[in-house]
């Protein structure tokens, strides 16, 4: 009697993985994040990060940073199943892989970084928001513009009500700094993380203290 095939093929990766039995004290946990990149099942990695603007779900494909969410613990599950079904299913945890992002983020928070250094996925943006966003994004760390002086700037001078919207569904929200845009009658305006988390932005940026803000 032959052997199955299906008994004597090598298990992929994850399988590996997973039947590893469990560590010993002097060993470590099987690594699931890198068999599931060396199986090709993990397209986008999410991590969480809480800071002075609440919890944070951060998301990013091998192209760049993709989503930052304001979100609440426990919660996050809207924003997967959203990452899920416009970009792909396989979404996984993988803190690792966003280290660089959050201590980014860390430093900024602190002010001790004014500008980021991150690749970045802009798929989840339409041409215009992508050009509404880059005008954004070079305000000037500290300065404000309007929603008018944005709009020209991104090609479209009377398109500032479609450049609120756009800023307003800024996937990328802090690193592209959509807070620094305001109404030319004064205010904060809106935003989508809400006027207080803008508020706090702009304190960060205008030298307040870490424990001020």
């Amino acid at each position: 009697m032959t052997k199955s095939h299906s008994l004597d093929r090598e298990p992929d990766p994850v399988q590996r993985a997973l039947r590893v039995g469990p560590p010993s004290r002097a060993s470590t946990a099987p690594d699931l994040t890198a068999a599931a990149v060396d199986a090709g099942l993990l397209d986008v990695a999410y991590a969480t990060l809480d800071g002075p603007l609440g919890h944070l779900l951060l998301a990013a494909t091998p192209a760049g940073l993709l989503r930052i969410a304001y979100s609440e613990p426990g919660t996050d599950g809207a924003v997967l199943a959203d990452l899920a079904a416009r970009v792909s299913p396989r979404v996984l945890a993988a803190p690792r892989r966003l280290d660089h992002v959050r201590r980014e983020l860390d430093e900024y928070f602190a002010g001790r970084r004014r500008d980021f250094g991150l690749d970045l996925d802009l798929r989840l943006m339409s041409a215009f928001a992508q050009r509404v966003l880059a005008a954004a994004q070079a305000i000037p760390y500290g300065a404000t513009r309007t929603y008018r002086e944005v709009a020209a700037a991104a090609g479209s001078p009377r398109g500032f009500r479609a450049a609120g919207n756009a800023l307003g569904d800024n996937p990328l929200p802090i690193v592209l700094p959509c807070h620094r845009v305001l109404p030319s009658a004064g205010g904060l305006g809106g935003y989508a993380g809400g006027a207080e988390r803008k508020r706090v932005l702009l304190a960060i940026e205008a030298g307040a203290p870490p424990g001020l803000v």
